[in-house]
Formats: structure tokens, C-alpha cells, sequence
């Protein structure tokens, strides 16, 4: 087999030296906690509490010491490792890493390949490749850090989660009951998820402590999420089993602590008949311990999310998915896992704490297995593109990878380049990477950008997005320009709006509030009816997001919630503020925990501001070391900034609640502790409180207007142009009226109305006009652009109509059934002899639209016609009616509609084989014209 691994450095023989690991320690310490004055370290000193390192000052810390020591480390012993002598330890253990030795990948196509399209539940996807080919690989897990792989075979998953499931169902789990999950990445959390499912049970996974010295307090801090799933079982590892007692004091309905130890032996089958809507999942968020909201997932959402995304991506037999995402968050669960196991593709997977450790073994991982997706948050991609060493990637290819998702926390442009630039000369294609949005209440996945184009950055006005809520296109180097990311277009079968604070669907380019739908949507949160109807919108799902649509596609805006998103975690502030609000010196009830964006990095920090009537330099300093510890413990992260401030700096409403906001904008400003005359608190608070609610009354007012001024203007015209349509003789007097007033309609409601390429349009005799269509306007729209002599061809049902049937009729439009065969049939036959006769028809050939963006599949009449009579097809792409008017709306918005006419195709040929040729050729050239999403297999 071909070795396709990379150089590893040796490791050589290195004395462990206390003083050599103190000075390391603490200058890493120094470094990332400029101005705290750290102390004095000695071997009992906490590498927390004491040198403030968290998970990513403890990987920078091994990369310190390896070079230091010239030795291999453990990361999992730097990782558990409490005190700056626990170190020596590590130290003494390091060795040369084994050479990897990898299996042959099989690829997915032997023997044909298949997916279980069939299939109603997860449960019966699992079942089905068990069945079907038990010996194929699953998942290839890396171990021990990278150095050796463990594979997974569809028979072994499945035989195992039956031992899982038997040892369940012993326990007395009924159908429908929760069972929590909190195991580290490795082959017995596979086992036990799906043992769940096989038992009947509702898998809650929730992330496992960093350390094991930790577990207990770990424990603890999930006891709101057992409580709020009402989990019967806690399936952990051994090292946790006596602090489960602690949980099953506190929750009367937790009956058992579970450890993997338990499910070796082999069991008899057990099979409960699960349907497609019970629900397959609990999707706790990672900081969901005060409040907890559980996503009520089914097995329905989850196989048209993963159904859905494979479309986006065009899943085939030679991809394989490398991650080393969480199992416990819903990007590495059901992105990376539950979407190869029904794809049926290798799924390469690592621990998160081997690539936080070594980012680069995720990049070596592609390189050796040849991986085409993966995905990962931004912070993934920062860390790579800026603490990876050139020799840690000496011959690393990344030329097979051809989609790699960017998403779960806010998508930085400053990241997206580096990343890009960093590894270019590795073969990283920019077009590869993809940023994407979706939310744990959409299942995963929501909207994804077209394959094969590179980023799309909108640089757009700070301020007019700021005042106005509209993103004004800038230049690049605007000194107030906000690089904003296109996240794509919704997955087929989902659709996205944006809302204004009245609840109206704001235009193109307004800022708002994305709102979702969709066979993927959650129906709500378990036992949580507050939540859930936050949650639900007549239909709509909210998603707690700002954003805005520019040619339909989505740009996230920033999150209407207060959740901090930092190195990959959910931060809610009212659990970290309680915390440190208990803190002796911290007065009660003053803690604002918030984020602030750093403009040099283009991330989110995470600051803390507790007032404190501490004077005393020491006593302050000892106060926010412990506020850093608190951060450390409760979220694993400690706080970029603490500001100790004077009493009453913590802004508030009148109810007492903390306005986390407004002390952010202070923070940013510098005015924290600065105290206004009151009546300048006053004018401050009026303006604050007015400008929004003005905004928003002028804003619905003027939509408002707009609407009834546009419909008022229609009302006027249309019994006129009726009357002159059917009076006037002819044909090219009646299309003259139509053109003449859809054009003085468009520029009284201040739609401009540009059509480009009108030279590519046939004059030397009659063709077929083909267009997408993306609203009532487009027939217009159509007919205002188009020369005299086109007649359009229309569904039937639009005849039934008297008043409209006697305009169209007069117009020359000809009718055709959709639903009846047989008419249908007969419609087709009058049809090309029409086109035979010489006569130049208007189609649209898909026949319907709807809200969302992408053009539909085309109907072949057209196509048959065309190639039958020997005549062009003359192509056309509107663009901009659908934001102006949608589909299943009445309410009109102002914009700009342009019309392009591309160039014309001519069949080869007279058959069916020629019009399906012409067909396809038509439609590629709308697709490209209009960029909108192709929403056909």
C-alpha cells in the first residue's frame, strides 16, 4: 500500500527538569494575561487558577515544551494534568510515536452503490447497511492521538448496539424515555446511541468534562439538563460512575449510572419498531445549564436534513468525511456521523482534544486519507491557519478536498483569508471553502452556498446597517465597511424569510430576523412551552438571528439572543454571572457577562464586568484570578477581559434586569464607571428608547404606504387598460397599451426596469422564449421588454378567470392544461403547430415558483415544439420580481427588475433525445444567468 503519512518529529531523550517546565509555564502565563500580575509558580501550583491556561493556552503549552524538551508529548496528560508538577509526569512518559499504519479505504461504489432512500428512521439506515454489506468500513477512528486506527464495520456497530440495547431494556427502559450520553469520541459512544434507538429510547448527548478531576463538578453543572429530559438512564465512563450518585440524589427520576464496561458482554437481540416522527434526538446546546432548551428532533427532520445537505453537496461513492468535530454538537453528530452512515461513506474521525491539541493532525488526516468534505467553526480554521509550524505539514496536500464547511459560530472574512492564503501552496482551493448557517432547531444545516464558488463577501455601509437597518454595498476599503459572508440559499425543500420588528417581511437588503421552515424544523423544545412558543411564528420558525437576503442568499447579521459563540462554545450569560456574583467582593446582582467583537482578529471576546467596592491593588487582583477560575470551571474558557468596576456600572432596566447591550456599547466606548449628570442619563435613555421605536414606526409605516400606493396605482390603471385591450383592434395596438403602462406603472413606483442582450433575440423569424419564473410579475415584466408578436402560453387555470381570460385572450396567450394527461397531451399537439405556423410563444417551463430562490425543474412542451419546428430557443432570466413580490404574498416592497436575454440554442435535431438536449442546455444558461440555486437532482 502506499504510505501516504508524513514525517513525524523523534523524540530524543530529555531530563525532566522543574525549573525548565516553571519557566516555560510561566511565561506562557505571562503572555496571556498581560497586566494580572501573575504569581510566583512552584510545583503545587494550579494550571488553572494560578497560570490561567485553558484549552488553548494548554495546547500552546505543549507545543512549548516539546520544542523546549525536544520530546513527544501526551496531549490527553497535558490536558488532565492539574498543577505544574503533575507536568514531570508527562514528561517522563514521552516516546516516538508508532508509524500509522492505514487500512485500505473501501470505497463505497463496491458492488454498486446504494442509500437507503426507503428508509422512515435512522434506525432502519443502520439496519439497511448492516444488511446489505456488514463487512464495509463505517468510521475510521484515529487514536491515540492520530498514531493508530480503529475501524468500524457496519456488522460491528450493529451487533453492538444490540448488547447496548439488550443491557437498556434490563434496566426497565420504556419506550419514549431519555437516556443521557456523556462519553468522549470513541466506538462506545456509536454503540450506545444507537443501542438507545434500538431500545426504544431517546438519546440526550451532553459534552464530557475536559478532565476527569473535574467530573464531579462536571456532573453538577448538567443536572438542569438530566432534569429537563427527565432521563431515567446516564450511560458515562467508569471514572464517573460514583459521581452519578451525587446526580441521582438530585433527580429522583434518574434510576441508573451506566459505564461502557457493562455492555461487552454479548446479549440477545432487542428490536422496538420506531416511526418516522418520534423523536430520534434531545439537542441540549453546550451552555444550556441554566435554562435548558432540548430540540425536539424526530427521525423525519433528521433524514431530510441529511438528505437535503447530501443533495447540496452531491454526496457520491468516492467521498469520505474527515472530522474531528464534538459528538455531542449537532455539526459532528448529524453532519459528520448520522450524514455518512445513510450516505454509506467513510467517515474518518478524531477526538476534539487531539486536534486542539495538534491542529495540523486534522489537515495531516485529510492529506492521508484523501478526505473530500469536512467542516468545522470558524475558530477551527484561525487556529490552523495561524499555529500550525511549516514543519508539522511538510508535503501536506489538501488537493481532494472540495467542500469543507465554516459554520456554528460567526463566519470571519479576516479568517476565511488566512486560512486560504496559509494553504494555497498545499493544494487548498479557495472554491472549497464553504461558509454555511444552520441551528440545532433546523436539525443542522439551513442554508449552503452554490459547489464550486469561492466565498462571497458583500462589503456593505456599518452605518447605514447600524441606523437604518439597510446593507448598503461599500467599497472594500470603505473606512466603515462591514465585510459580511454569504451563507448560500436554504437547502431544497427549506425556505428562509427575513422580518421586520412589525412582523412584515422586510426587502432586499433589509436587515431583520431570519426566520425558517422546512421538514427539518423542530416542532419545539421538550417540557419548555415558553421556549417553544418564542420559538414558533404561524408556521415560521424564529432563529434568533439578524440577517438580510442580497439576490436571494443569506448574510448573517448577528444574533438577536445574548448567547456568546467563543472557540466553538455557547456562552449563556446569566449562568456565569450568578456564579460570580457569589464571589466574596463582587456585589450581588452586578455581573454583565457579554461579548465583544476584537476588530484586530475579527472575533468575539468574552468580557466580564462585576462591580466591586475593592480598593486595595492586591485584594483586586486575588478577585479577578477568581473570576477567571469560576469562567474556567463553569465554561472552560476563561474570560479575555474582567473590568472591576465601581458600583452602579453595570446598566439595568427599571425591572432590574442586566442590559447586557447597552454595557457592551460602553465597554466599547471606554465609559464604563463614568457617570453622566442625570439629566444627560436622561436625554441618553429617551433617545435609546425612542430612535428604535421610531425606526421601526416609520419603517412598517413606509412599507405600508408603498404597498397601498402601488396597489392604489394598479387599481387606477387596470379597468382603463382593460377596456383599451379589448377595444383596440388587433394585436400590436392592445401591446402597445400593456407596454406602455406596465412601464409608467414601474416608474411610479420607483422599480427601475433594464433589459440587457435584446440583440441576441431572433429577427429573422419566429422562436421559443423560455424564462424562469420567480412571481406574478413576470409575464409584465415579459411583456413590457418584448418586441410585438409573442404570444404567451399559459396554465388553464388562469382561463377560468372571466375578467383575466378575456385580457389574455385578446393578447393572443394560449392555454395549456397541467393536470389532465390527455388535455394535456392535445394542448401540446395545438401548441406545436402553432410554433410550426410561425408563430413566436413565451414559456415559463417550470410551470409554478415559489418564495424561496432556485429554479424548479422544466416542463418539455416548449423544448418538443422547438426542436419539432426546427426553431431557437431564446432564453431569458429575470431577475428581482421574486423580492418585489413573492409568491405566496400580496404585499409589494420596491426594487430592481432586470431582464437578461441570453443567447439563442438551437436543437440537434427533431426527437425527443434533441429537446431533452435543448432543454437542458436552456436551463443551464438561466441558471448561470440568474445565480440562483438549481433545486433539481
Amino acid at each position: 500500500m502506499t504510505d501516504t503519512s508524513l514525517p513525524n518529529a523523534r523524540a530524543r531523550e530529555a531530563t525532566p527538569d522543574i525549573a525548565v517546565v516553571i519557566d516555560v509555564v510561566s511565561q506562557l502565563a505571562a503572555e496571556l494575561n498581560p497586566g494580572r500580575g501573575v504569581p510566583r509558580l512552584s510545583p503545587t501550583s494550579s494550571l488553572e487558577a494560578d497560570a490561567g491556561l485553558d484549552s488553548l493556552g494548554r495546547m500552546e503549552l505543549l507545543r512549548r515544551l516539546e520544542s523546549r524538551l525536544a520530546a513527544r508529548l501526551s496531549e490527553e496528560d497535558i490536558f488532565a494534568a492539574e498543577t505544574v508538577g503533575d507536568l514531570l509526569a508527562v514528561l517522563g512518559h514521552a516516546q516516538a510515536p508508532a508509524a500509522l499504519e492505514l487500512p485500505e479505504l473501501q470505497s463505497a461504489a463496491t458492488g454498486g452503490w446504494h442509500v437507503p432512500e426507503h428508509a422512515q428512521t435512522l434506525l432502519e439506515v443502520l439496519q439497511w447497511h448492516a444488511e446489505q454489506h456488514p463487512g464495509q468500513a463505517h468510521i475510521h477512528l484515529l487514536e491515540d492521538g492520530g498514531d493508530s486506527v480503529k475501524t468500524v464495520r457496519y456488522a460491528d456497530l450493529w451487533r453492538e448496539a444490540n448488547n447496548v440495547a439488550a443491557i437498556l431494556r434490563h434496566h426497565a427502559l420504556e419506550p419514549g424515555q431519555a437516556v443521557a450520553l456523556m462519553l468522549p469520541t470513541g466506538t462506545d459512544f456509536f454503540a450506545a446511541f444507537a443501542g438507545i434507538w434500538l431500545a426504544g429510547g431517546v438519546p440526550v448527548p451532553i459534552y464530557p468534562p475536559l478532565r476527569i478531576a473535574q467530573i464531579e463538578e462536571h456532573l453538577k453543572r448538567q443536572a438542569g439538563i438530566l432534569d429537563n429530559a427527565a432521563a431515567v438512564l446516564l450511560i458515562t465512563v467508569p471514572e464517573a460512575r460514583n459521581a452519578g450518585r451525587f446526580l441521582q440524589s438530585r433527580l429522583p427520576r434518574l434510576r441508573h449510572v451506566l459505564t461502557t464496561g457493562q455492555f461487552q458482554a454479548p446479549a440477545r437481540h432487542v428490536r422496538m419498531e420506531r416511526s418516522a416522527s418520534d423523536v430520534a434526538l434531545l439537542q441540549y446546546t453546550s451552555g444550556s445549564t441554566g435554562n435548558p432548551k432540548g430540540v425536539v428532533l424526530c427521525h423525519a427532520n433528521l433524514l431530510a436534513n441529511v438528505r437535503a445537505m447530501g443533495r447540496a453537496l452531491q454526496v457520491g461513492p468516492s467521498d469520505v468525511f474527515v472530522s474531528w468535530l464534538p459528538l455531542y454538537h449537532d455539526m459532528g453528530l448529524i453532519g459528520a456521523w448520522m450524514g455518512t452512515m445513510y450516505f454509506g461513506i467513510p467517515l474518518v474521525l478524531m477526538s476534539p482534544l487531539a486536534f486542539i491539541a495538534r491542529p495540523h493532525r486534522w489537515l495531516l488526516a485529510i492529506h492521508r486519507f484523501r478526505g473530500t468534505l469536512s467542516a468545522g467553526p470558524n475558530f477551527a480554521y484561525e487556529l490552523c491557519a495561524h499555529k500550525i509550524a511549516d514543519a508539522d505539514i511538510e508535503g501536506l496536500d489538501l488537493g481532494s478536498l472540495r467542500f469543507t464547511c465554516n459554520g456554528a459560530e460567526p463566519v470571519s472574512a479576516a479568517t476565511i483569508d488566512a486560512f486560504t492564503r496559509r494553504f494555497a501552496p498545499y493544494g487548498f482551493r479557495a472554491e472549497a471553502m464553504a461558509p454555511v448557517y444552520g441551528l440545532a432547531e433546523c436539525s443542522v444545516g439551513l442554508t449552503f452556498p452554490p459547489l464550486g464558488r469561492t466565498p462571497r463577501i458583500d462589503h456593505i455601509d456599518g452605518k447605514a446597517l447600524r441606523s437604518r437597518s439597510v446593507a448598503v454595498p461599500v467599497p472594500a476599503d470603505h473606512p466603515d465597511a462591514l465585510h459580511m459572508i454569504g451563507c448560500g440559499f436554504p437547502l431544497a425543500g427549506h425556505e428562509v424569510r427575513i422580518v421586520d420588528d412589525s412582523a412584515h417581511e422586510a426587502g432586499e437588503r433589509r436587515l431583520g430576523r431570519l426566520q425558517f421552515r422546512g421538514p427539518s424544523a423542530t416542532q419545539g423544545y421538550f417540557h419548555n412551552p415558553e421556549a417553544t412558543a418564542a420559538l414558533l411564528d404561524r408556521g415560521w420558525r424564529n432563529s434568533g438571528d439578524y440577517a438580510y437576503l442580497a439576490d436571494g442568499e443569506v448574510f448573517i447579521a448577528g444574533r438577536a439572543k445574548d448567547l456568546i459563540i467563543r472557540a466553538g462554545r455557547n456562552i449563556y450569560p446569566y449562568d456565569l454571572e450568578q456564579a460570580i456574583g457569589e464571589l466574596e467582593g463582587v456585589r450581588a446582582g452586578a455581573v454583565a457577562v457579554f461579548g465583544s467583537r476584537d476588530p484586530a482578529r475579527d472575533i468575539e471576546r468574552l468580557v466580564v464586568l462585576a462591580e466591586t467596592r475593592l480598593r486595595e491593588p492586591g485584594k483586586r487582583a486575588a478577585l479577578r484570578r477568581q473570576i477567571e477560575q469560576v469562567a474556567s470551571d463553569l465554561v472552560q474558557i476563561p474570560p479575555d477581559d474582567v473590568v472591576l468596576a465601581p458600583p452602579r456600572s453595570v446598566l439595568k432596566t427599571s425591572s432590574g434586569k442586566i442590559r447586557r447591550s447597552a454595557c457592551r456599547e460602553a465597554y466599547e466606548q471606554g465609559e464604563i464607571g463614568h457617570r453622566r449628570p442625570v439629566w444627560s442619563q436622561f436625554l441618553r435613555l429617551t433617545r435609546a428608547a425612542a430612535a428604535p421605536l421610531v425606526r421601526r414606526a416609520v419603517s412598517s409605516a413606509g412599507a405600508w404606504l408603498y404597498a397601498a400606493y402601488a396597489w392604489a396605482l394598479f387599481g387606477l390603471m387596470v379597468l382603463p387598460v382593460w377596456l383599451l385591450v379589448l377595444l383596440l383592434p388587433g394585436v400590436l395596438a392592445p401591446h402597445a397599451v400593456v407596454r406602455a403602462a406596465v412601464r409608467i406603472l414601474a416608474a411610479a413606483t420607483f422599480t427601475p426596469l433594464h433589459a440587457q442582450g435584446r440583440a441576441h433575440l431572433p429577427t429573422d423569424g419566429p422562436c421559443v422564449v423560455v424564462a424562469n419564473h420567480a412571481s406574478y410579475l413576470d409575464a409584465l415584466v415579459l411583456g413590457a421588454v418584448l418586441p410585438h408578436g409573442f404570444q404567451f402560453v399559459a396554465k388553464r387555470e388562469l382561463a377560468r378567470n372571466w375578467f383575466l381570460a378575456q385580457f389574455l385572450r385578446k393578447g393572443g396567450t394560449r392555454f395549456v392544461e397541467r393536470f389532465n394527461r390527455q388535455q394535456g397531451a392535445q394542448d401540446t399537439t395545438t401548441i406545436v403547430a402553432a410554433v410550426r405556423e410561425g408563430r413566436s410563444l413565451v414559456f415559463f417551463p417550470e410551470g409554478t415558483f415559489g418564495r424561496a430562490p432556485g429554479i424548479l425543474g422544466f416542463r418539455m412542451g416548449a423544448f418538443v415544439a422547438a426542436a419539432q419546428s426546427g426553431l431557437p430557443v431564446a432564453p431569458v432570466a429575470i431577475l428581482g420580481t421574486r423580492s418585489i413580490l413573492r409568491g405566496d404574498q400580496w404585499f409589494p416592497r420596491p426594487g430592481r427588475v432586470e431582464v437578461r436575454f441570453l443567447a439563442p440554442i438551437t436543437a440537434r435535431g427533431n426527437g425527443w433525445q434533441a429537446a431533452l438536449e435543448l432543454r437542458d442546455r436552456s436551463r443551464a444558461a438561466i441558471l448561470a444567468a440568474t445565480g440562483e440555486p438549481d433545486l433539481v437532482d
